[in-house]
């Protein structure tokens, strides 16, 4: 067995850094916003920076704890995210928000299980690969029981409803399994099979339709459901090379809407510039790097998987969102992960890496 060595320290000054991004980011796009809806210009502010201080919490446990205690508590984990996906469903625990179910709530705190139910996937398969894998080639041995759990997940976040989070958690799905060794021609019937429900599912629900018409042209509607990307357009086109300045965002004054949350990018890319949001996508470059090098360079299977399962998880979901903040993908409701406003997606993504830099500690060097 490989000596513990020190943690990944290029990994840990990136997830730092997207911190520190993320909480200046989210005063600077919702301080107007917030001074008018809340009467308190830092009231983002002081939520994120509480998340944050958690969450440095959260990576550090997640660091010293030996990464192998997760195959203890597989099935707990799982049972758990299963839990809570069926408990959001059921008023009054889950919180209605715009037609959707999608938050739990105790009083003032608030959490998404998605976020752990995505977390949990990737342990629990990351123990399955480890366990079995000279038979992950095999339909039904190695890819149906992992395609079942992910099935069954996914249904229950469709029900939420949540398409575009279910779409991306079979993706990420998919990665890690073929990483594991699946057969790609399986992915590829799987995933042709799930066409005509993806497509029912989007044909059924006039909302959806608007917003691949949106991707489509957002010109065709300008005021409705193209909007939200036009605006983003406008504040990604005005920052131009090194943009406006910190805080000097046009689009965040009650134009782009939410410019905190899911297009926080876009503000970003507005204030800093191309230089800016250059550098983040390169620092989002460095952890995808730093990830899968730990998950090489670790001999352990379950160590390897989960590292490669974690970076694939937070490295999908960046590129979601920036997908959908420059126009490459229909809009979606999803984070960047360690910079969007929001405490569900800030302490998983925390855990996440916090993992990683224990795995890395076990790596061989």
């Amino acid at each position: 067995m490989p000596k513990k060595v020190s943690p990944d320290y290029w990994l840990f000054l990136v997830v730092l850094s997207l911190v520190g991004l993320g909480v200046v980011m989210v005063y600077s796009s919702s301080a107007i916003l917030a001074a008018d809806r809340m009467r308190d210009p830092y009231f983002f502010l002081k939520k994120q920076g509480l998340w944050a201080a958690l969450g440095l919490g959260v990576l550090w446990a997640a660091m010293v704890v030996d990464y192998r205690r997760w195959r203890g508590v597989v099935l707990p984990l799982l049972a758990v995210a299963f839990g809570l996906l069926l408990l959001v469903l059921i008023p009054p625990f889950g919180q209605e928000i715009n037609s959707t179910r999608r938050w739990l709530r105790w009083g003032p705190l608030s959490f998404q299980p998605t976020e752990l139910a995505k977390l949990a996937l990737v342990v629990y398969l990351a123990d399955f690969l480890a366990r079995r894998q000279a038979v992950v080639g095999q339909f039904f041995q190695g890819f149906l029981p992992p395609l079942l759990v992910t099935g069954a997940m996914a249904g229950l976040i469709l029900l939420q409803p949540d398409l575009g989070s279910s779409v991306a958690l079979v993706a990420m799905v998919f990665c890690l399994l073929f990483l594991g060794g699946a057969r790609l021609g399986q992915m590829l019937v799987v995933g042709l099979a799930a066409l005509p429900v993806i497509v029912l599912a989007v044909s059924g629900a006039s909302y959806r339709l608007r917003r691949v018409f949106a991707f489509l042209d957002p010109w065709s509607d300008p005021r409705g459901s193209g909007f939200q990307i036009i605006q983003s357009y406008l504040a990604l086109g005005g920052g131009g090379a090194a943009g406006r300045g910190l805080g000097e965002s046009k689009q965040k004054l009650f134009y782009l809407p939410e410019p905190h949350t899911d297009f926080i990018f876009a503000i970003l890319g507005e204030e800093l510039g191309f230089l800016g949001a250059a550098a983040t996508v390169a620092l989002f470059g460095l952890l995808l790097w730093r990830g899968v090098r730990v998950g090489l360079r670790v001999a352990e299977p379950f160590g390897a998987f989960l590292a490669l399962g974690l970076t694939v998880m937070l490295t999908t979901q960046a590129l979601v969102n920036l997908g959908v903040v420059v126009g490459l993908l229909p809009t979606k409701g999803l984070p960047l992960p360690f910079v969007s406003f929001g405490g569900s997606s800030l302490l998983t993504a925390m855990l996440a890496a916090g993992v990683i830099l224990n795995v890395s500690q076990h790596a061989d060097v």
